[in-house]
């Protein structure tokens, strides 16, 4: 299979991050409220799709930001 070029990588990381992230921690969330039932996993694709359409915009705005201020408290190797 052919792979991406490496300058899709930039785009690709916070897509890849938010994705796994709001599914985690929208589905264990969803859990706490609601328990272990069939009315969870609708509810928990439904507030899953909503908190990743937030997050991956989101995370192109504040990437560039956490970077910056890592790289102010974080020495180089």
């Amino acid at each position: 299979m052919k792979k991406l070029p490496a300058r899709f990588h930039r785009y690709a990381l916070p897509v890849g991050t938010t994705f796994f992230m709001t599914f985690l921690v929208t589905g264990v969330a969803t859990w706490r409220v609601l328990g272990w039932d069939l009315a969870m996993f609708e509810m928990w694709a439904s507030s899953w799709m909503i908190a990743w359409a937030i997050a991956a915009p989101t995370m192109y705005f504040v990437m560039p930001v956490v970077r910056r201020a890592l790289g102010r408290l974080i020495e180089e190797p």
